[in-house]
């Protein structure tokens, strides 16, 4: 099956990000969220991060007028009917998801594949609230999803070979590189190793061995990360990685995926990284 009205459940920064790729790749694309006011603020988002790229020279002001006109934000998920591929990016919940799914169950025709960016939560159990097992599937972007390119394919226990096979053209014709993993795991490949290290890297702060720029500096200068992992723990936002430590540790009982202490208060104090001001650096 070829891909042609894909669909978005989630307006956050995987959502958004997912619509505008699908968009900046010629897809008309409907994006969704719970209430108006969260979608205009995506959409302002979106629209800001695309002035930008017009201000380096990277596009053209018709280059966004075009993408924007591809984007259709909404908070209607009975517009879902018309898709034939939706990708669902909300919080890490398992039961909010399978309402999530349950309703797209019902409300989409029986062919949809219904996909979740989930990078924790088990397929099987997600797919479990439907009567369609054989279409769900995980479809794991990473952050900035117009930017990274991997796809992680993560099949759940009756997924079909070919949603699978669906899936990963999708993802290349999004201009992704996607590895489908060969059984279904907690976390994936990436977001598993990833976490043990950042997780390590807090415990490294916390222990004062280091500031937070210069761990950064030397992981980025030892090991050729990119980015430093307390900088990407920001930029994830550190709720979000607490709440993806703790569904980790939850399943695989694994001391090096508890929730550091710091972690927790830090969240408790509303220092949450990148999007609200402070984490481990001030923004």
């Amino acid at each position: 099956m070829e891909v042609k009205k894909p669909f978005v459940v989630g307006v956050g920064i995987m959502g958004a990000g997912v619509g505008q790729l699908c968009a900046q790749k010629g897809y008309d694309v409907t994006v969704v969220d719970t209430s108006e006011e969260i979608v205009e603020k995506a959409k302002a988002k979106v629209s800001a991060g695309l002035s930008r790229r017009i201000e380096k020279g990277k596009i053209t002001q018709e280059d966004m007028d075009s993408v924007l006109s591809r984007m259709n934000w909404s908070t209607d998920l009975e517009l879902a009917k018309d898709s034939d591929f939706v990708v669902e990016a909300i919080f890490e919940n398992i039961e909010v998801k399978k309402e999530v799914f349950q309703k797209l169950d019902s409300i989409c025709s029986p062919e949809t594949i219904l996909a979740s960016n989930t990078t924790a939560l088990s397929i099987s159990e997600i797919a479990s609230a439907t009567s369609r097992p054989d279409k769900v599937i995980g479809m794991h972007f990473f952050n900035p999803a117009v930017i990274m390119k991997l796809v992680e394919i993560i099949r759940g226990d009756e997924t079909s070979d070919g949603t699978i096979e669906t899936t990963k053209e999708f993802a290349e014709k999004l201009g992704k590189v996607p590895i489908v993993m060969a059984k279904e795991a907690p976390a994936g490949i990436v977001s598993r190793v990833l976490g043990g290290l950042l997780n390590e890297a807090t415990a490294v702060y916390a222990d004062g061995i280091a500031s937070a720029e210069d761990i950064d500096e030397a992981m980025k200068l030892g090991a050729g990360l990119p980015m430093g992992p307390l900088a990407l723990i920001d930029m994830i936002g550190l709720d979000i990685h607490m709440a993806k430590m703790e569904i980790l540790y939850g399943k695989l009982k694994d001391e090096r995926y508890k929730p550091p202490e710091i972690i927790k208060k830090m969240v408790a104090e509303g220092k949450l990284g990148k999007k609200s001001g402070e984490g481990f650096y001030k923004y």
